[in-house]
């Protein structure tokens, strides 16, 4: 089995590999700290911090040297808009080579028969996707009737026409108290300023995603496109019945795989669970569990591939080419068999980490996960989200604060803590460890109390016992030290 890129130790293929990438750091840093010797500080520093505390953020997780590393060159320098082999500026050739072998890696990767590296986030991959719809479904079809080519040609007119009627579709998506995502409509994010925008929800009392209720929304409401994925939903979905719901109501299905596009590409999911079969537009970001630099990418059936082709100039600026490089390097690592072995981990131990709070009666939204990711319920510890994620803290343990379904704190204290096996599998934690992650995290949060306020029990201050943080930090230090972060680079 090919040896995981991060977790490699001294005895597997890659102590020459860490002993170079400690060279390459040191000296990027003495290069740095010539110049601004407060960042170089600053990085030492973060990589200090990363590799002392217990990271369960779900949209987290730790990019291999080799992935950072290709970050760092004079792809930064350029710029590439356009396409490969059609750019707007001239000496892109280079960049063409790097965004080829990144789709190229994506389309294998995914079985996709388009995928779109250049988004440079996923609110960025979103946009594309939905302007791609719009361009599709309504743009191609009103000039097509006028017998036109581009929207340039149309009259003063017919472009307002046109411009009203694109500002003017509908969108249905999984409601942010249930797991959705903010860019899926929501009045905050541009995305809900572009569309007519409802939601879908869980069975209130199962917290499971209902299909039943999903359709008859999708009926009632006759939406042009239905987004399917979500950012704290802890249960996997059937990506055929969500085309089924669509193809009824004669909606683009999109799915937003940020999260578990790990889980896809590691074949965790497959089937009806994986999204990119049923899709017409899948997008995910690249980090998170897939493991690589913070961006974006779109994959698509053909019949969109031409729109979403054009994300640059339509919402896109010029491309990150050096982030397409470092994509394209962890696409090809997610193409290993220890991907594969590494994205089952994930699995394994976010249902170790469920059974760990379960049997140490706390509460989970639908009462576990087979996902990546543990929805916790704090009001039965009587704290808010927002109590419970800074006393975590406060004991070396990064969460963050997140609704449940029909949260009575809302979106800001909230009611909940989102938990994500990601990263701590990246570093090599197990199932025990992870049984031993919730014991200290109900430790934590049982010697945490809401702390009084002007009128009443404040939502975000708290009161943790003496002696509770010191303790756990002890205990998670041998956890960190027995699973360490990039083990044999040193700075």
């Amino acid at each position: 089995m090919t040896a995981d890129p991060v977790t490699s130790n001294a005895a597997a293929p890659g102590a020459e590999y860490a002993e170079t990438a400690s060279a390459a750091y040191r000296a990027a840093l003495q290069v740095i700290e010539s110049v601004e010797p407060r960042i170089a500080a600053a990085t030492r520093k973060e990589l200090a911090d990363q590799r002392d505390s217990l990271k369960l953020i779900a949209s987290e997780n730790y990019a291999s040297p080799a992935v950072l590393l290709t970050m760092g060159s004079w792809f930064s320098d350029k710029y590439a808009e356009g396409t490969i082999g059609h750019r707007f500026y001239a000496g892109c050739q280079n960049v063409d080579t790097v965004e080829s072998l990144a789709a190229e890696h994506a389309r294998e990767l995914f079985g996709a028969p388009y995928a779109y590296v250049q988004p440079h986030s996923g609110i960025d991959a979103n946009l594309v996707a939905f302007w791609a719809i719009l361009a599709t479904r309504v743009e191609a079809p009103e000039l097509a009737a006028a017998g036109l080519k581009h929207v340039n040609d149309l009259s003063e007119a017919d472009w307002e026409k046109l411009r009203n009627k694109l500002g003017n579709q509908r969108l249905l998506g999984m409601s942010l108290d249930a797991g959705g995502h903010l860019t899926h409509g929501f009045r905050p994010n541009i995305s809900g300023k572009m569309f007519h925008q409802r939601s879908y929800g869980t069975d209130p009392n199962t917290g499971f995603l209902d299909y039943d209720a999903v359709a008859e929304a999708a009926r009632e409401f006759k939406p042009l496109i239905i987004v399917a994925g979500y950012s704290a939903y802890p249960r996997r979905v059937n990506f055929a019945t969500m085309r089924e719901i669509a193809d009824e109501v004669g909606a683009t299905l999109m799915v937003d795989m940020a999260h578990f596009a790990g889980l896809v590409a590691g074949k965790v999911f497959t089937g009806d669970e994986d999204p990119v079969p049923h899709a017409h537009v899948t997008t995910t970001t690249t980090h998170k569990s897939l493991r690589g630099p913070r961006g974006g990418m779109v994959l698509a059936q053909p019949e969109y591939s031409d729109a979403v082709d054009k994300g640059c100039p339509m919402v896109l600026g010029g491309p990150l080419s050096h982030v397409m490089a470092a994509k394209a390097v962890a696409l090809a690592e997610a193409r290993q068999p220890a991907f594969q072995a590494y994205a089952q981990r994930v699995a394994d131990n976010a249902q170790a980490l469920a059974d760990g709070f379960l049997k140490r009666d706390a509460a989970l939204v639908t009462g576990g996960t087979d996902n990546h990711i543990v929805l916790l319920d704090v009001t039965s510890f009587g704290l808010t989200g927002r109590q419970a994620e800074s006393a975590l803290l406060d004991a070396g343990i990064v969460t963050n604060r997140n609704s449940v379904p029909a949260d009575p704190n809302g979106a800001w204290y909230t009611s909940g803590i989102r938990l994500g096996t990601p990263a701590l599998t990246t570093r090599g934690f197990g199932a025990d460890d992870f049984d031993r992650v919730a014991e200290l995290i109900v430790d934590v949060l049982s010697n945490t109390q809401p702390s009084a306020a002007a009128g009443g029990v404040s939502k975000a201050k708290y009161t943790l016992a003496d002696g509770t943080a010191e303790r756990v930090h002890t205990a998670s230090a041998e956890l960190l030290e027995a699973n360490p972060l990039y083990p044999g680079l040193t700075l």
